[in-house]
């Protein structure tokens, strides 16, 4: 789908993908080092109850889901960036995430004719649909047919 495919309210559900605790421990072990995402008797005593999946763990898997339903995969561009981050619920070995996205807003680049900016509302839920993490992103995506500005206004 290119920019002029998007308009705010359209939802989106990826397919789903579930954790075990070998690759929970793995991704810890290089990216997120505390011992409630690395050891699964320490974790027992943590404030978690048990080991869990790093946010940053959830945040790459909720990426690939969306980028696997090939919505907006044609016409990206990259992203400025992502805003409102939260993880509302531990992921822990077992849970099978998807993730509900939906178009906020889709708005023209004021000084590229090529491309438009769409905002993205995104909810990882987990097998018992509850909200597990959110947030909120914006991606530069092409225009099927550009407009012929000629210079920045």
């Amino acid at each position: 789908m290119y920019f002029e495919d998007f308009e705010g309210g359209q939802r989106y559900r990826s397919a789903s993908r579930s954790l075990n605790e070998a690759e929970i421990i793995a991704f810890a072990s290089e990216w997120d080092k505390q011992f409630f995402h690395l050891d699964p008797e320490q974790a027992k005593d943590s404030i978690y109850g048990g080991l869990i999946a790093s946010g940053f763990h959830t945040l790459v898997i909720s990426f690939d889901l969306v980028r696997g339903a090939e919505i907006w995969t044609e016409s990206s561009r990259g992203s400025p960036g992502i805003e409102d981050l939260r993880w509302i619920l531990p992921v822990r070995p077992g849970d099978t995430l998807t993730v509900d996205f939906e178009v906020v807003a889709a708005k023209s680049s004021t000084t590229r004719g090529d491309r438009g900016y769409v905002t993205w509302d995104h909810f990882t839920r987990n097998q018992k649909d509850e909200i597990v993490m959110s947030y909120r992103s914006v991606g530069i995506s092409l225009r099927r047919h550009p407009l012929p500005y000629t210079e920045a206004t």
